[in-house]
């Protein structure tokens, strides 16, 4: 009886090991911003079919683009489009494209610890850009008082946060900047990695959460479902039609409604978008493929990852705090897939 235990055992261990050796392990690198999402959609699609396995390291968009860029990752992700030059960069380096796939929706919010503000703060675009720009420095400064009629709000100086890593998340808060203040785009502009006027640098949407809950009286900027996960405060913030919106799923989506149409290799932003529910600070991500891939394996594992991502994994997208992408950007992409040869 133990010699037949024993030898199931050693078939079970020369099984496992035979399955490890088949399996295909994918590698990619970028964004924080969908990060849990990926997580969540990279651990169920292994589950499903186990022969393929994907080790996404979390390193920010720039880090995401610079890999995909020296070949040192099957794909990178990104939560800002790469730019011409960056494509260009690309193609002379490897003799071919690189392709962008939107994954989902999200929104970057502003959050903040202020000495008894036990509420959500309304933020204008002129308070955030002039937070930003280190014109306006104290909490109780005009601009905030005046979008904050009732609230006692503290003499106290402003601490700002930002990103210190490339990351598409910065991406995002400098392109709704730039849009909506002149000043911004002419001195600091748009960027994965920008030349911050003032503020302290966090590692990751993980390390700027940190830093604002352990400093009084500074605010920066994440992803909503960091705020959500670290129950921080956001604040509501000031559209483009004059609406008071707090981040959420309905105002991310409302915010792809009222853009222009999706382009054809999926490079758009939806930052201040004008409809009257939409979320202003809000974005698609992207993973980037390249058009070529040499490996058969991968190539076909990466497309059928693709097109579940585009199905299955489209329905798993609310409970993380992320909004699906709209049925019209999903067709479009599915036909999209045939460019990866």
């Amino acid at each position: 009886m133990k010699r037949i235990v024993k030898q199931a055992a050693l078939i079970a261990v020369l099984a496992t090991a035979v399955a490890s050796a088949q399996q295909t392990l994918i590698n990619a690198a970028g964004a924080t911003f969908p990060y849990p999402m990926y997580s969540k959609w990279f651990d169920g699609y292994h589950k499903k079919f186990p022969a393929f396995a994907f080790n996404y390291q979390s390193i920010g968009s720039g880090g995401g683009i610079k890999q995909v860029t020296e070949g040192t990752v099957d794909f990178g992700a990104s939560d800002g489009p790469m730019t011409d030059v960056q494509i260009k960069e690309f193609r002379d380096k490897h003799g071919f494209g690189i392709l962008h796939f939107p994954t989902v929706m999200g929104a970057d919010v502003p959050v903040y610890n202020v000495a008894g503000i036990n509420t959500d703060l309304n933020f204008t675009p002129e308070a955030l850009a002039g937070i930003f720009l280190g014109k306006i420095t104290k909490w109780n400064d005009p601009e905030l008082m005046k979008a904050n009629p009732g609230l006692k709000l503290p003499a106290a100086d402003i601490i700002v946060v930002h990103r210190s890593d490339g990351s598409g998340t910065s991406y995002i808060w400098t392109d709704y900047l730039s849009k909506v203040s002149k000043e911004w785009e002419t001195k600091v502009g748009r960027g994965t990695s920008v030349n911050w006027p003032v503020g302290l640098g966090g590692k990751g949407n993980e390390g700027v959460s940190g830093q604002v809950q352990q400093t009084p009286n500074s605010i920066g900027y994440v992803e909503l479902i960091y705020a959500v996960q670290n129950k921080m405060k956001t604040g509501k913030v000031k559209n483009l039609a004059g609406a008071w919106v707090q981040a959420s799923l309905g105002g991310v989506t409302a915010a792809a409604a009222s853009s222009k149409e999706m382009p054809e290799d999926f490079r758009v932003s939806i930052t201040n978008a004008p409809g009257k529910d939409a979320y202003p600070i809000s974005s698609f991500t992207w993973l980037l493929i390249p058009e070529k891939i040499s490996d058969p394996t991968k190539k076909k594992a990466i497309k059928d990852f693709l097109a579940w991502m585009l199905a299955d994994g489209q329905t798993m997208t609310s409970a993380l705090a992320y909004a699906p992408l709209p049925k019209a950007v999903v067709a479009k992409e599915l036909k999209a897939i045939a460019k990866i040869q």
